[in-house]
């Protein structure tokens, strides 16, 4: 599955084609972790939070509603393309997470049918 059309909001920044491009190019690779049932969108937030700090001033926000779940996810760096990288490897973990539990239900159903069958449906 490709991964969908990103809804971009953007506070205290502007969004640059530029960036548009970087948040395409860094999620585009997580399509094919996506169910393919159901709706499937993508909402982005960037946020420059502080204007007369250092530290840790921009936030990314990414909240995912994919097979009726919603995946969400944030993070708070120093640069944006830093807090754009740590979501979309957040993301990466909580979707292979949940692919997992995917599979892990698919196969115990497997192997139920399959007692089933070698023993007869009496257990």
């Amino acid at each position: 599955m490709t991964f969908p059309h990103i809804n971009t909001k953007a506070t205290n920044i502007e969004i640059t084609p530029k960036l548009q491009e970087l948040l395409e190019q860094k999620l585009s690779p997580l399509g094919k972790l996506l169910d393919n049932q159901g709706d499937t969108r993508c909402e982005v937030e960037l946020e420059k939070t502080a204007e007369h700090h250092s530290g840790k001033i921009f936030r990314a926000e990414i909240n995912l509603f994919n097979g009726g779940k919603l995946f969400r996810v944030e993070s708070t760096e120093e640069q944006i393309e830093q807090a754009i990288d740590s979501v979309k490897n957040e993301l990466r973990r909580e979707l292979q997470r949940a692919q997992g539990k995917r599979q892990s239900l698919f196969k115990r159903g497997s192997q139920a049918v399959k007692r089933m069958l070698r023993f007869g449906g009496s257990e």
